[in-house]
């Protein structure tokens, strides 16, 4: 039996085949960067396999200590609601295990570098910066937290240099990526960039890309997809998860 908490990252799940394409893509950088952590994926709903099944399969192995951390940007209804819930059932029927949540992923310097690298990748450079607003596109929440979250981390990336940043939403919230890249324009910004801040594609940021395209934006970044930063990013979310349980502080338990 495994002593070593090992670590179930919860992703969405998409019908786009690329969504767990890149979800595991992302894990596996995550496991090279530490060998000795055993690193399992499971999605909320469309791919496989289960929260429910990824655990069982876990604890059949012999771990008995996991750290789940939710492949999410914002604390919205998944993070509150959905995830907890696939945990709870699982630790319910699974006697002696012991799952802990890992925080979600953002706010985090290391997501607006990620940010920064596709936007580079995309053609930009730092002489670019101070020409150039972006608009900070995500999927959409109807979760207040999670829209003031948003909103925030474009104040503060315009704090770094570009001449604008803009928050915008494929779903659930306003202004649309398409707005935000009009609004930008009719401003008198000569060069307007769309910077995607979800992690895997499918049906929402093809309605990011599509929408800077119909704007005529003149940069529009990849996903961020298994950037190295995510990849440090989920080791640093499993350290302080393993760090409270080492003092103690209270897990789900069956």
């Amino acid at each position: 039996m495994s002593t070593a908490p090992a670590l179930l990252v919860i992703a969405h799940g998409s019908r786009d085949p690329r969504h767990a394409a890149t979800v595991h893509a992302l894990t596996g950088r995550v496991r090279a960067l530490r060998p000795g952590l055993r690193v399992e994926t499971a999605f909320l709903d469309f791919n496989t396999p289960s929260v429910g099944q990824a655990l069982s399969s876990l604890y059949l192995s012999g771990v008995r200590e996991v750290v789940a951390l939710p492949l999410l940007l914002t604390r919205a209804f998944h993070a509150k609601s959905d995830i907890p819930a696939a945990l709870a059932e699982s630790t319910a029927r699974l006697p002696g295990l012991s799952v802990r949540v890992a925080d979600v992923l953002g706010p985090s310097p290391l997501l607006v570098s990620a940010l920064e690298r596709r936007l580079a990748e995309a053609g930009l450079t730092p002489a670019d910066r101070a020409t150039t607003a972006v608009v900070l596109a995500s999927a959409g929440s109807t979760d207040p937290e999670a829209i003031a979250v948003i909103a925030e981390i474009a104040r503060e990336w315009r704090h770094t240099g570009w001449c604008a940043v803009r928050p915008a939403f494929a779903s659930a919230a306003l202004p649309r990526t398409e707005d935000a890249v009009r609004a930008l324009r009719a401003e008198g910004f000569a060069r307007v960039a769309v910077a995607p801040y979800v992690i895997a594609p499918g049906r929402l940021p093809d309605r990011i890309a599509a929408g800077a395209e119909a704007a005529g934006a003149d940069v529009v970044a990849d996903v961020l997809g298994p950037a190295p930063e995510l990849a440090r990013l989920l080791l640093r979310r499993f350290d302080a998860a393993a760090v409270s349980a080492a003092a103690g502080l209270p897990a789900l338990t069956a």
